[in-house]
């Protein structure tokens, strides 16, 4: 059990999405195997019991479980038709809570996401420190995408990186930060609210992605691949009626938020974090230092 519980808490960390909303979800197929299922038709049915169980509660079951259909390759160019479902953190708690009690999967990802739901809980009554984790989530994200560039073959990476905002805001660094009225003292992303933060993530993930995927080399091409990507995320923006990233009021910095008597109540709010159990209907120079 001890070296199944960091092994399966790393893998329903790996398996988690994050839209360009900075909305958390998880996919049933890939949840499935990580609760020791290896029907579909017996992981089915804990979801039907669990969505019964949402509803019990009050909650609408449509808004934490979405069904889909999806198409995968088979034999001789074949496709067949697959049913998936997207899912909250909520509705994986439901799931993990009615799941067979004899796995142990089962009862790790029961701790698992009752703590990830408290988490969830402690950041909706502390909204800086959800900003806080986002930031550093963005820098971290940033670290690995400038890996990948390194390994693509680039060199200046302010370039690729000043690729990147061009491509989500339509504007160079300095444009956006004048346009925002930041100071050029302070950092873009340390003055980005949550909504921006999470556009960024997603461009920088899926442009990390994009790299190592395709395994694009020389730094022309990954410079030009990294604009594209923020293109097809303001593209997405766009499409959803959301603000641009441009047009977004910058924040208070980050920096200011960490002050000493800030950085006391975070960390008041940090320890209570601790707490696993979710109340009764709880829901849902350096090459990178530019980028960061």
């Amino acid at each position: 059990m001890d070296q199944v519980r960091p092994l399966l808490v790393n893998q329903l960390e790996a398996c988690k999405r994050v839209s360009p909303q900075g909305v958390e979800y998880w996919m049933a197929r890939d949840l499935q195997p990580l609760l020791g299922y290896t029907s579909w038709e017996n992981f089915a049915n804990v979801i039907e019991k669990a969505k019964m169980a949402c509803e019990s509660a009050g909650v609408d079951a449509g808004d934490q479980f979405h069904g889909v259909t999806k198409g995968i390759a088979a034999g001789k160019g074949a496709e067949v038709q697959r049913t998936d479902m997207f899912l909250s953190r909520y509705a994986c708690y439901l799931i993990a809570m009615n799941g067979d009690p004899r796995k142990a999967e089962v009862g790790l990802a029961q701790t698992y996401f009752a703590v990830q739901t408290r988490r969830q809980e402690v950041r909706d009554q502390h909204p800086e420190l959800r900003r806080v984790e986002m930031r550093q989530r963005v820098k971290e994200a940033n670290r690995s995408l400038t890996s990948a560039a390194k390994d693509a073959g680039v060199q200046k990476y302010g370039l690729f990186h000043d690729a990147g905002y061009r491509g989500l805001y339509g504007m160079g660094t300095k444009e956006i930060m004048a346009k925002k009225g930041i100071s050029p003292k302070e950092n873009l992303l340390d003055c980005a609210g949550r909504i921006e933060l999470a556009a960024n993530e997603f461009r920088i993930t899926q442009a990390e992605d994009k790299l190592r995927r395709e395994r694009i080399k020389g730094e022309t091409v990954a410079i030009h691949t990294h604009r594209k990507v923020g293109e097809a995320v303001r593209a997405t923006i766009q499409q959803l009626g959301g603000i641009m990233p441009e047009n977004l009021p910058p924040e208070p910095s980050i920096k200011k938020l960490l002050s000493a008597k800030k950085t006391k109540r975070l960390a008041g709010a940090e320890k209570a974090l601790s707490s696993p159990g979710p109340r009764s209907g709880d829901v849902a120079g350096h090459p990178e230092s530019s980028a960061e």
